[in-house]
């Protein structure tokens, strides 16, 4: 079952991001998506329009970008999906730990009662 969070919409559920296999994954379809995505704006920013441009061949050169950003981010990679998957798999040791800290020690007060009193 997912669970979904209340205020953002989106699942807090991480145990995908648990193994090594699935983070490398997300990490390489992130840098698929994000080299897509770069190719596509420097598409747009062409000085002029081509002798024989029309929407067919717009269409079959999006296609074709999108598998020279898939295979880029298998083959020869940026490096944004790499730190994506560090980044996350240091955050995922960061939670299992707090969490494990957390069954462990007794929860602090807010506030001491002590404080903000005149003796």
């Amino acid at each position: 079952m997912s669970v979904i969070g209340a205020t953002t919409g989106i699942g807090v559920d991480t145990s995908r991001i648990g193994s090594n296999k699935n983070l490398k994954a997300a990490g390489e379809r992130f840098e698929s998506v994000f080299t897509g995505m770069m190719l596509k704006s420097m598409r747009q920013a062409k000085l002029a329009d081509g002798l024989f441009e029309n929407k067919a061949s717009g269409q079959f050169r999006d296609m074709w970008d999108q598998k020279v950003a898939e295979n880029m981010a298998v083959t020869t990679p940026l490096g944004i999906g790499k730190a994506m998957t560090e980044f996350l798999a240091r955050s995922q040791k960061v939670n299992m730990a707090e969490t494990a800290n957390s069954t462990q020690a007794e929860p602090q007060p807010a506030v001491n009662p002590s404080e903000g009193k005149s003796g």
